[in-house]
């Protein structure tokens, strides 16, 4: 009797190690197939991340980027300020209340570094962008250049170069081919390069000067005529990316900047129109 409760004794202890065994083995092929039910993130629980970002990145940062955050990091929040960038680098010097601040031009950077108010430790040189000129997709115009602007009857849109880098970039542009004199008193000036999207869009500008990603997000409305000529420019488009030297909660900040520069977070900005900066 002794031997057989020994007997089955030992089976059980081997049934359980087996069933241990093998769960263990089931789990770990499921995580390495990609399937593990909880590849969440619970370390930013109840932290919010307040973002600043040129108003050409709202697309993909309302669309994919932030909801993507949200998912890696359940129970963390990123709320999102657009504007242009200039208008962003005044209201962070007005207090705005934000932890990361991504712009469309290395001038407001600059501008904050030099005021101490970015961490400079975290100041990226992160996107990279073109300057296209743009139509209203219907649109019979024989503009073909930005040459041809000289001659352009009717209203050309940029964002005003006070404020707004892409308006910044096309008095550049315009400035270096020698039109700008030829074209000021034909410009509508907007308050952000989505406002000179617009307008071109519904077709109270003939032409205007944006990003190709801003072109790229509404190809039934305009279309591409060119790029900026090569040399009419005298720096890349370049989009820095930096934590707010004051950010309220630093660790959720560098998980948002860790983030962004994860292959996945990449891979959309591309999907988009973006140039990955190296």
């Amino acid at each position: 009797m002794k031997s057989m409760k020994k007997i089955l004794l030992v089976a059980a202890i081997a049934l359980i190690a087996i069933v241990c065994a093998s769960s263990a083995v089931s789990a770990g092929w499921f995580d390495f197939l990609g399937g593990s039910g909880n590849s969440t993130d619970t370390s930013l629980d109840g932290k919010e991340v307040n973002l600043a970002a040129a108003a050409s990145l709202k697309n993909v940062y309302d669309e994919k980027l932030i909801p993507m955050f949200q998912e890696k990091y359940q129970g963390a929040k990123v709320t999102p300020t657009y504007a242009s960038s200039g208008d962003l680098q005044t209201q962070i010097e007005n207090g705005l209340e934000t932890d990361v601040f991504m712009s469309a031009s290395n001038k407001q950077m600059n501008a904050l570094v030099n005021e101490s108010l970015i961490d400079n430790n975290t100041n990226l040189q992160f996107l990279e962008n073109k300057v296209v000129l743009i139509v209203p997709a219907n649109s019979s115009s024989n503009i073909s250049s930005f040459d041809d602007l000289a001659n352009a009857s009717g209203v050309i849109a940029i964002g005003d170069p006070e404020s707004v880098p892409a308006g910044q970039y096309a008095k550049e542009a315009l400035t270096n081919l020698g039109i700008w004199d030829s074209v000021e008193s034909k410009l509508s000036l907007g308050t952000d390069v989505t406002a000179v999207l617009n307008q071109v869009a519904q077709g109270s500008a003939d032409c205007g000067i944006v990003y190709s990603t801003d072109a790229k997000s509404m190809p039934d409305d305009v279309k591409v005529v060119c790029e900026a000529p090569e040399g009419s420019l005298n720096t890349s488009v370049i989009y820095p990316v930096a934590m707010i030297k004051d950010a309220k909660d630093a660790d959720a900040a560098q998980a948002f900047l860790d983030f962004l520069q994860t292959k996945e977070a990449k891979d959309v900005f591309v999907e988009y129109g973006f140039t990955i900066h190296e």
